[in-house]
Protein backbone atom coordinates (compact mmCIF):
# COMPACT_ATOMS: atom_id res chain seq x y z
CA UNK A 1 0.00 0.00 0.00
CA UNK A 2 1.71 3.38 -0.80
CA UNK A 3 0.80 6.32 0.80
CA UNK A 4 -0.17 8.05 -2.33
CA UNK A 5 -2.83 5.65 -2.23
CA UNK A 6 -3.69 5.74 0.98
CA UNK A 7 -6.96 7.92 2.48
CA UNK A 8 -6.04 11.14 4.83
CA UNK A 9 -9.15 10.74 7.34
CA UNK A 10 -12.20 8.28 7.01
CA UNK A 11 -15.60 8.33 8.92
CA UNK A 12 -16.46 4.67 9.93
CA UNK A 13 -19.40 3.28 10.74
CA UNK A 14 -18.67 2.20 13.76
CA UNK A 15 -20.59 -0.02 16.74
CA UNK A 16 -18.62 -0.47 19.41
CA UNK A 17 -18.04 -4.66 18.68
CA UNK A 18 -15.39 -6.19 18.33
CA UNK A 19 -15.41 -6.58 14.20
CA UNK A 20 -15.47 -2.58 13.92
CA UNK A 21 -13.00 -1.89 16.67
CA UNK A 22 -10.41 -4.29 14.55
CA UNK A 23 -11.73 -2.37 11.35
CA UNK A 24 -11.05 0.77 13.16
CA UNK A 25 -7.39 -0.34 14.60
CA UNK A 26 -6.66 -1.86 11.19
CA UNK A 27 -7.40 1.32 9.25
CA UNK A 28 -4.90 3.16 11.61
CA UNK A 29 -2.39 0.21 10.73
CA UNK A 30 -2.80 -0.14 7.62
CA UNK A 31 -3.49 3.43 5.97
CA UNK A 32 -1.93 5.82 8.85
CA UNK A 33 -4.90 7.75 8.87
CA UNK A 34 -6.37 9.84 11.30
CA UNK A 35 -10.61 8.00 11.98
CA UNK A 36 -14.04 9.50 12.60
CA UNK A 37 -16.32 7.07 13.98
CA UNK A 38 -20.61 7.46 13.68
CA UNK A 39 -22.21 5.67 15.42
CA UNK A 40 -26.42 5.53 14.95
CA UNK A 41 -28.46 4.91 17.28
CA UNK A 42 -31.01 2.84 15.56
CA UNK A 43 -33.41 2.01 18.18
CA UNK A 44 -30.95 -1.08 18.50
CA UNK A 45 -31.95 -1.71 21.88
CA UNK A 46 -27.97 -1.25 23.23
CA UNK A 47 -26.51 1.52 25.49
CA UNK A 48 -24.16 3.48 22.55
CA UNK A 49 -21.95 4.90 25.08
CA UNK A 50 -19.61 2.29 25.41
CA UNK A 51 -19.10 2.86 21.67
CA UNK A 52 -17.76 6.36 22.48
CA UNK A 53 -15.25 4.69 25.40
CA UNK A 54 -14.16 1.93 23.59
CA UNK A 55 -13.24 4.62 20.69
CA UNK A 56 -11.52 6.66 23.17
CA UNK A 57 -9.32 3.73 24.30
CA UNK A 58 -8.55 2.89 20.42
CA UNK A 59 -7.24 6.32 20.37
CA UNK A 60 -10.00 8.66 18.54
CA UNK A 61 -10.31 11.84 19.57
CA UNK A 62 -13.54 12.92 21.12
CA UNK A 63 -13.98 15.62 18.67
CA UNK A 64 -14.17 12.69 16.12
CA UNK A 65 -16.79 10.45 17.84
CA UNK A 66 -20.03 10.90 16.43
CA UNK A 67 -23.20 9.47 18.27
CA UNK A 68 -25.96 10.29 16.34
CA UNK A 69 -29.75 9.35 17.69
CA UNK A 70 -31.77 8.90 14.04
CA UNK A 71 -34.46 6.68 15.39
CA UNK A 72 -37.26 9.31 14.37
CA UNK A 73 -35.07 10.47 11.08
CA UNK A 74 -35.23 6.49 10.46
CA UNK A 75 -39.04 5.74 10.94
CA UNK A 76 -40.28 9.19 9.71
CA UNK A 77 -38.32 9.42 6.40
CA UNK A 78 -37.20 5.57 5.56
CA UNK A 79 -39.66 3.22 7.33
CA UNK A 80 -43.04 5.28 6.96
CA UNK A 81 -42.40 6.06 3.14
CA UNK A 82 -41.87 1.93 2.50
CA UNK A 83 -44.57 0.90 4.77
CA UNK A 84 -47.01 3.01 2.80
CA UNK A 85 -45.83 0.83 -0.36
CA UNK A 86 -46.60 -2.60 1.79
CA UNK A 87 -43.39 -3.42 0.67
CA UNK A 88 -42.71 -7.12 1.20
CA UNK A 89 -39.30 -8.97 -0.71
CA UNK A 90 -39.80 -11.57 -2.56
CA UNK A 91 -43.32 -11.79 -0.90
CA UNK A 92 -42.53 -11.87 2.78
CA UNK A 93 -39.27 -9.89 4.53
CA UNK A 94 -40.06 -6.32 5.58
CA UNK A 95 -37.04 -5.24 4.96
CA UNK A 96 -35.58 -4.12 8.12
CA UNK A 97 -31.98 -4.25 7.68
CA UNK A 98 -32.27 -2.93 4.02
CA UNK A 99 -33.92 0.10 4.93
CA UNK A 100 -31.60 1.24 7.70
CA UNK A 101 -28.46 0.93 5.58
CA UNK A 102 -29.29 4.03 3.19
CA UNK A 103 -29.26 6.10 6.28
CA UNK A 104 -26.80 4.98 7.54
CA UNK A 105 -24.71 6.01 4.31
CA UNK A 106 -26.25 9.39 4.23
CA UNK A 107 -24.57 10.19 7.59
CA UNK A 108 -21.39 9.10 7.11
CA UNK A 109 -21.22 11.04 3.53
CA UNK A 110 -22.20 13.68 5.65
CA UNK A 111 -20.09 13.47 8.24
CA UNK A 112 -17.33 13.19 5.85
CA UNK A 113 -18.17 16.26 4.31
CA UNK A 114 -18.38 18.38 7.27
CA UNK A 115 -14.32 17.00 8.41
CA UNK A 116 -13.44 16.94 5.43
CA UNK A 117 -12.80 13.14 5.06
CA UNK A 118 -11.23 11.41 1.96
CA UNK A 119 -13.13 7.96 2.58
CA UNK A 120 -16.01 6.14 4.36
CA UNK A 121 -15.70 2.91 5.56
CA UNK A 122 -17.72 -0.01 6.37
CA UNK A 123 -17.74 -3.68 8.77
CA UNK A 124 -19.79 -5.86 5.64
CA UNK A 125 -18.39 -8.90 4.69
CA UNK A 126 -18.08 -9.49 0.19
CA UNK A 127 -20.51 -12.14 1.06
CA UNK A 128 -23.52 -10.13 2.41
CA UNK A 129 -26.14 -7.45 0.59
CA UNK A 130 -25.18 -4.79 2.81
CA UNK A 131 -21.84 -3.92 0.90
CA UNK A 132 -23.66 -3.33 -2.05
CA UNK A 133 -25.84 -0.90 -0.32
CA UNK A 134 -23.90 1.52 1.71
CA UNK A 135 -21.48 1.38 -1.40
CA UNK A 136 -24.62 2.23 -3.59
CA UNK A 137 -25.70 5.00 -1.72
CA UNK A 138 -22.60 6.27 -1.43
CA UNK A 139 -22.07 6.67 -4.93
CA UNK A 140 -25.66 8.17 -5.50
CA UNK A 141 -24.65 11.18 -2.24
CA UNK A 142 -21.00 12.19 -3.18
CA UNK A 143 -19.64 10.43 -6.35
CA UNK A 144 -15.83 11.57 -5.25
CA UNK A 145 -15.90 10.04 -2.05
CA UNK A 146 -14.01 6.82 -1.34
CA UNK A 147 -15.27 4.03 0.63
CA UNK A 148 -12.99 0.95 1.91
CA UNK A 149 -14.85 -2.20 2.63
CA UNK A 150 -12.08 -4.06 4.89
CA UNK A 151 -13.28 -7.37 4.53
CA UNK A 152 -12.54 -6.94 0.97
CA UNK A 153 -9.11 -5.94 1.24
CA UNK A 154 -7.62 -7.76 4.43
CA UNK A 155 -6.07 -10.95 5.20
CA UNK A 156 -8.17 -11.60 8.99
CA UNK A 157 -10.02 -14.62 7.41
CA UNK A 158 -10.66 -16.40 10.36
CA UNK A 159 -12.11 -15.83 13.58
CA UNK A 160 -8.59 -16.73 14.96
CA UNK A 161 -6.86 -14.41 12.66
CA UNK A 162 -9.38 -11.68 14.51
CA UNK A 163 -8.92 -12.70 17.61
CA UNK A 164 -5.19 -12.55 17.39
CA UNK A 165 -5.63 -9.24 15.55
CA UNK A 166 -7.39 -7.83 18.51
CA UNK A 167 -4.86 -8.84 21.22
CA UNK A 168 -1.91 -7.78 19.32
CA UNK A 169 -3.39 -4.59 19.35
CA UNK A 170 -4.36 -4.47 23.07
CA UNK A 171 -8.59 -4.40 21.54
CA UNK A 172 -10.61 -5.77 24.21
CA UNK A 173 -12.67 -9.11 23.89
CA UNK A 174 -15.72 -10.07 25.42
CA UNK A 175 -15.42 -13.14 26.99
CA UNK A 176 -18.21 -14.56 25.30
CA UNK A 177 -16.68 -13.75 21.43
CA UNK A 178 -13.50 -15.72 22.10
CA UNK A 179 -15.83 -18.56 20.60
CA UNK A 180 -17.54 -19.08 17.46
CA UNK A 181 -20.83 -16.71 17.92
CA UNK A 182 -23.62 -18.80 17.76
CA UNK A 183 -25.21 -16.75 14.90
CA UNK A 184 -25.02 -12.91 13.86
CA UNK A 185 -27.55 -10.37 15.00
CA UNK A 186 -28.41 -6.96 13.33
CA UNK A 187 -31.50 -5.24 15.33
CA UNK A 188 -33.15 -2.13 14.47
CA UNK A 189 -36.53 -0.21 15.37
CA UNK A 190 -37.99 -2.24 13.43
CA UNK A 191 -36.74 -5.44 13.18
CA UNK A 192 -33.84 -8.13 14.70
CA UNK A 193 -32.32 -10.31 11.88
CA UNK A 194 -30.48 -13.39 12.99
CA UNK A 195 -28.20 -15.08 10.31
CA UNK A 196 -25.31 -17.65 10.44
CA UNK A 197 -24.23 -20.56 12.34
CA UNK A 198 -26.95 -22.62 13.59
CA UNK A 199 -29.20 -21.02 10.78
CA UNK A 200 -27.14 -22.14 7.94
CA UNK A 201 -29.03 -25.54 7.44
CA UNK A 202 -32.58 -24.57 6.47
CA UNK A 203 -33.33 -28.68 7.25
CA UNK A 204 -32.96 -27.35 10.98
CA UNK A 205 -35.54 -25.55 12.67
CA UNK A 206 -34.26 -22.18 14.40
CA UNK A 207 -33.73 -22.56 18.12
CA UNK A 208 -35.74 -20.93 20.83
CA UNK A 209 -33.00 -18.81 21.81
CA UNK A 210 -32.80 -17.45 18.56
CA UNK A 211 -35.70 -15.74 18.82
CA UNK A 212 -34.95 -12.25 20.99
CA UNK A 213 -37.81 -9.51 20.36
CA UNK A 214 -41.08 -11.95 20.23
CA UNK A 215 -42.57 -14.53 22.77
CA UNK A 216 -43.00 -17.99 21.40
CA UNK A 217 -46.34 -17.54 19.93
CA UNK A 218 -47.65 -20.57 21.83
CA UNK A 219 -46.62 -19.10 25.28
CA UNK A 220 -48.29 -15.80 24.12
CA UNK A 221 -51.62 -14.99 26.45
CA UNK A 222 -54.37 -16.90 26.07
CA UNK A 223 -56.79 -13.60 25.41
CA UNK A 224 -56.77 -11.71 22.30
CA UNK A 225 -55.35 -7.68 22.30
CA UNK A 226 -57.04 -4.91 20.25
CA UNK A 227 -55.04 -2.48 19.36
CA UNK A 228 -56.24 0.63 16.84
CA UNK A 229 -54.01 2.58 14.89
CA UNK A 230 -54.84 5.91 13.63
CA UNK A 231 -53.53 6.77 10.18
CA UNK A 232 -52.58 10.01 8.53
CA UNK A 233 -52.26 10.52 4.47
CA UNK A 234 -50.90 6.36 4.83
CA UNK A 235 -48.97 7.31 8.08
CA UNK A 236 -49.38 5.94 11.37
CA UNK A 237 -49.62 9.09 13.98
CA UNK A 238 -52.00 7.02 16.75
CA UNK A 239 -52.52 4.19 19.09
CA UNK A 240 -55.81 4.25 20.89
CA UNK A 241 -56.39 7.64 20.01
CA UNK A 242 -52.99 8.70 21.73
CA UNK A 243 -50.96 10.54 19.39
CA UNK A 244 -47.42 9.98 18.71
CA UNK A 245 -44.42 10.31 17.16
CA UNK A 246 -42.97 7.96 14.52
CA UNK A 247 -40.63 6.57 16.66
CA UNK A 248 -42.50 5.98 19.72
CA UNK A 249 -45.42 4.70 17.95
CA UNK A 250 -43.34 1.80 16.28
CA UNK A 251 -41.77 1.09 19.64
CA UNK A 252 -45.10 0.96 21.24
CA UNK A 253 -46.51 -1.33 18.61
CA UNK A 254 -43.27 -4.04 19.00
CA UNK A 255 -43.84 -3.55 22.81
CA UNK A 256 -47.65 -4.81 21.71
CA UNK A 257 -46.92 -7.43 19.38
CA UNK A 258 -43.66 -8.92 20.89
CA UNK A 259 -46.10 -10.08 23.61
CA UNK A 260 -48.32 -11.65 21.87
CA UNK A 261 -45.59 -13.23 19.33
CA UNK A 262 -46.67 -11.66 16.25
CA UNK A 263 -43.48 -10.80 13.54
CA UNK A 264 -41.92 -14.38 13.49
CA UNK A 265 -40.36 -15.22 9.86
CA UNK A 266 -37.97 -17.63 8.86
CA UNK A 267 -36.95 -17.12 5.32
CA UNK A 268 -34.35 -18.35 2.68
CA UNK A 269 -34.12 -15.46 0.60
CA UNK A 270 -32.12 -14.56 -2.70
CA UNK A 271 -29.52 -12.32 -1.94
CA UNK A 272 -28.70 -9.43 -4.80
CA UNK A 273 -25.07 -11.17 -5.03
CA UNK A 274 -26.24 -14.65 -6.27
CA UNK A 275 -26.65 -16.59 -3.17
CA UNK A 276 -29.33 -17.77 -1.22
CA UNK A 277 -29.44 -16.98 3.01
CA UNK A 278 -31.62 -18.46 5.03
CA UNK A 279 -32.51 -15.72 7.99
CA UNK A 280 -34.70 -15.40 11.37
CA UNK A 281 -36.59 -12.45 11.13
CA UNK A 282 -38.53 -10.42 14.01
CA UNK A 283 -40.49 -7.72 13.06
CA UNK A 284 -43.63 -7.35 15.65
CA UNK A 285 -44.40 -4.16 15.24
CA UNK A 286 -44.20 -3.69 11.49
CA UNK A 287 -46.40 -6.78 11.01
CA UNK A 288 -48.72 -5.13 13.14
CA UNK A 289 -48.65 -2.00 10.81
CA UNK A 290 -48.26 -3.52 7.75
CA UNK A 291 -51.68 -5.23 8.18
CA UNK A 292 -53.25 -1.58 9.60
CA UNK A 293 -52.02 0.39 6.46
CA UNK A 294 -53.64 -2.34 4.08
CA UNK A 295 -56.98 -2.29 6.46
CA UNK A 296 -57.04 1.23 5.69
CA UNK A 297 -55.93 1.40 2.40
CA UNK A 298 -59.32 -1.24 1.82
CA UNK A 299 -61.57 1.42 2.07
CA UNK A 300 -59.76 4.31 1.26
CA UNK A 301 -57.98 3.59 -2.05
CA UNK A 302 -59.11 3.13 -5.18
CA UNK A 303 -59.26 0.18 -6.66
CA UNK A 304 -57.42 1.75 -9.94
CA UNK A 305 -54.60 3.05 -7.67
CA UNK A 306 -54.74 0.18 -5.25
CA UNK A 307 -54.07 -2.40 -8.14
CA UNK A 308 -51.50 -0.20 -9.94
CA UNK A 309 -49.67 0.15 -6.47
CA UNK A 310 -49.75 -3.33 -5.87
CA UNK A 311 -47.96 -3.81 -9.28
CA UNK A 312 -45.33 -1.87 -8.55
CA UNK A 313 -44.78 -2.82 -4.92
CA UNK A 314 -42.17 -6.19 -5.70
CA UNK A 315 -39.81 -3.79 -7.89
CA UNK A 316 -40.10 -1.13 -5.22
CA UNK A 317 -39.20 -3.69 -2.71
CA UNK A 318 -36.08 -4.93 -4.50
CA UNK A 319 -34.76 -1.37 -5.55
CA UNK A 320 -34.95 -1.13 -1.61
CA UNK A 321 -33.39 -4.92 -1.11
CA UNK A 322 -30.74 -4.36 -3.42
CA UNK A 323 -29.63 -0.73 -2.17
CA UNK A 324 -30.99 1.29 -4.74
CA UNK A 325 -33.15 3.86 -2.34
CA UNK A 326 -30.96 6.58 -3.67
CA UNK A 327 -31.75 6.01 -7.51
CA UNK A 328 -33.82 7.93 -10.07
CA UNK A 329 -36.71 4.89 -10.35
CA UNK A 330 -37.17 3.72 -6.27
CA UNK A 331 -37.84 8.37 -6.00
CA UNK A 332 -40.68 7.95 -9.59
CA UNK A 333 -41.92 5.00 -7.58
CA UNK A 334 -42.50 6.84 -3.99
CA UNK A 335 -43.41 9.82 -6.31
CA UNK A 336 -46.61 7.55 -7.50
CA UNK A 337 -47.12 5.66 -4.46
CA UNK A 338 -47.33 8.69 -2.12
CA UNK A 339 -49.63 10.60 -4.37
CA UNK A 340 -52.33 7.39 -3.76
CA UNK A 341 -51.88 7.88 0.30
CA UNK A 342 -53.64 11.47 0.15
CA UNK A 343 -57.02 9.73 1.23
CA UNK A 344 -55.38 6.80 3.41
CA UNK A 345 -56.87 8.08 6.71
CA UNK A 346 -58.56 6.87 9.28
CA UNK A 347 -58.47 4.31 12.14
CA UNK A 348 -57.83 0.50 11.97
CA UNK A 349 -58.88 -1.70 14.50
CA UNK A 350 -56.20 -4.95 15.07
CA UNK A 351 -56.76 -8.11 16.86
CA UNK A 352 -53.48 -10.10 18.09
CA UNK A 353 -53.69 -13.36 19.05
CA UNK A 354 -50.70 -16.20 19.53
CA UNK A 355 -48.45 -14.38 16.97
CA UNK A 356 -51.50 -13.38 14.36
CA UNK A 357 -52.63 -9.60 13.74
CA UNK A 358 -56.02 -10.01 11.37
CA UNK A 359 -57.44 -6.30 10.94
CA UNK A 360 -61.35 -6.34 12.58
CA UNK A 361 -62.51 -3.10 12.02
CA UNK A 362 -61.98 -0.04 10.15
CA UNK A 363 -63.46 3.48 9.57
CA UNK A 364 -62.70 6.80 7.89
CA UNK A 365 -64.30 10.02 6.92
CA UNK A 366 -62.15 9.14 3.54
CA UNK A 367 -63.77 6.17 2.93
CA UNK A 368 -65.27 4.81 -0.57
CA UNK A 369 -67.34 2.01 0.73
CA UNK A 370 -71.10 2.54 0.50
CA UNK A 371 -72.89 0.28 2.42
CA UNK A 372 -75.98 1.07 0.20
CA UNK A 373 -74.91 0.14 -2.75
CA UNK A 374 -73.31 -3.11 -1.88
CA UNK A 375 -76.38 -3.84 0.78
CA UNK A 376 -78.65 -7.16 0.14
CA UNK A 377 -81.56 -5.04 1.40
CA UNK A 378 -83.38 -2.52 -0.50
CA UNK A 379 -80.74 0.28 -1.76
CA UNK A 380 -83.50 2.92 -2.55
CA UNK A 381 -82.15 2.91 -6.06
CA UNK A 382 -78.35 3.67 -5.42
CA UNK A 383 -77.54 0.74 -8.04
CA UNK A 384 -79.82 -0.54 -11.09
CA UNK A 385 -78.91 -4.22 -11.46
CA UNK A 386 -79.79 -4.10 -14.97
CA UNK A 387 -77.02 -1.88 -15.84
CA UNK A 388 -74.43 -5.14 -15.37
CA UNK A 389 -75.91 -6.93 -17.92
CA UNK A 390 -74.55 -4.63 -21.00
CA UNK A 391 -71.52 -4.37 -18.83
CA UNK A 392 -70.99 -8.00 -19.28
CA UNK A 393 -71.99 -8.10 -22.51
CA UNK A 394 -69.35 -5.86 -24.14
CA UNK A 395 -66.71 -7.27 -21.33
CA UNK A 396 -67.71 -10.84 -22.66
CA UNK A 397 -67.24 -9.57 -26.86
CA UNK A 398 -63.59 -9.94 -27.19
CA UNK A 399 -63.86 -13.74 -25.30
CA UNK A 400 -66.51 -14.74 -27.48
CA UNK A 401 -64.76 -13.49 -30.87
CA UNK A 402 -61.37 -15.81 -29.83
CA UNK A 403 -63.98 -18.72 -28.84
CA UNK A 404 -65.36 -18.39 -32.76
CA UNK A 405 -62.38 -18.02 -33.89
CA UNK A 406 -60.49 -20.91 -32.36
CA UNK A 407 -63.66 -23.22 -33.60
CA UNK A 408 -63.36 -22.08 -36.93
CA UNK A 409 -59.66 -22.90 -36.90
CA UNK A 410 -60.41 -26.37 -35.42
CA UNK A 411 -63.05 -27.50 -37.91
CA UNK A 412 -60.45 -27.04 -40.58
CA UNK A 413 -58.25 -29.32 -39.10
Amino acid sequence: MTTKSAPKKVVLAYSGGLDTSIILKWLQTEYGCEVVTFTADLGQGEELEPARAKAILLGIKPENIHIVDVREEFVRDFVFPMFRANALYEGLYLLGTSIARPLISQHLVRIAQEVGADAVAHGATGKGNDQVRFELSAAALDPAIRVIAPWRLWDLTSRTKLLEFAETNQIPIAKDKRGEAPFSVDANLLHTSSEGKVLENPGDEPPAYVWQRTVDPEDAPDTPEMVEITFKAGDAVAINGQPMSPATLLAALNDIGGKHGVGRLDLVENRFVGMKSRGAYETPGGTILMEAHRGIEQITLDSGAGHLKDSIMPRYAELIYNGFWFSPEREALQALIDKTQEHVTGTVRVKLYKGSARTVARWSDHSLYSEKHVTFEEDAGAYDQKDAEGFIRLNGLRLKLIATRNARVARKG
